[in-house]
């Protein structure tokens, strides 16, 4: 098997941690996460040979058959396809996420007056939760049914991580309401980046990137020397990573197809 880019590779880092069994073939891998079925992307296929990204009929086939009860799509490329046409007659979308690296730690953002910020425990955690569901009601992005049950599968998943120090959530609170949050995971001497988030009210204030050094220095602590963070493409957000030392690595493509609400 080829290697897998370090966004890709991360994930499923991440995923085997939290209990994924990885099924490895000669040209993909199939990822099962039995307890939590609502997790999209913790139950997909990775194709792993480069020169093998454009037959979308050979890869939607295998999604069908590796999970036949599925009513989504998800399936990894290392690199986007040639043509989106073939995807898009599966009604399959592709997207594309900056993966960025680096090797030393970054540049630590000052804490704005009026925050303080602590790792997550207790019950911080419900906060974290409501925050996430708070999101969700506002995008209309996903069902609020299937939504719900997908954040409290991976809040569980958050929790033990951190009881068992393979990762740690970080959030900034101002009078003792979390405003912004980050996790990240220790994949042996890697650390990831996890779904980095401030409300729209406490914006450019630089927590963020204060945040981002703090997570890295407890992975530091903990042995890691790189460290990997995933955006969209076209996400601003790429902007700040660049800003404190992250620079572009391999891509992640993702071709997905939503279930039908």
């Amino acid at each position: 098997m080829r290697s897998v880019p370090p966004g890709w590779e991360t994930d499923l880092a991440i995923l085997e941690h939290t209990g994924a069994v990885v099924e490895h073939h000669a040209d993909h891998l199939v990822v099962r996460s039995p307890h939590h079925r609502e997790f999209h992307w913790g139950n997909f296929l990775l194709v792993t040979n480069e020169d093998e990204v454009n037959d979308a009929d050979r890869w939607v086939q295998a999604f069908d058959e590796a999970f036949p009860d599925a009513d989504w799509v998800a399936i990894g490329l290392p690199r986007m396809p040639e043509a989106d046409e073939p995807w898009v007659a599966h009604g399959l979308a592709l997207e594309l996420d900056e993966v960025l690296t680096t090797r030393t730690l970054p540049r630590r953002a000052p804490l704005p007056d009026g925050y303080t910020v602590r790792r997550i425990g207790g019950r911080d955690w419900d906060q974290s939760l409501a925050r996430s569901l708070a999101s969700n009601e506002g995008t209309d992005e996903h069902d609020p049914a299937s939504f719900e049950r997908f954040a409290r599968g991976r809040l569980q998943a958050r929790q033990s991580l951190s009881d068992r120090d393979l990762g740690a959530w970080f959030g900034a609170f101002t009078d003792d309401a979390l405003v912004a949050d980050l996790g990240i995971v220790r994949c042996g001497t890697t650390a990831r980046y996890q779904d980095v988030s401030t409300d729209e009210a406490h914006r450019r204030r630089g927590l963020a990137g204060h945040l981002l050094a703090v997570a890295a220095q407890w992975a530091a602590d903990g042995s890691c020397a790189q460290w990997v963070i995933v955006a969209e493409a076209t996400h601003a957000a790429g902007r700040l990573y660049r800003s404190v030392g992250f620079a572009p690595d391999l891509g992640a493509v993702q071709a997905y197809r939503t279930p039908r609400r």
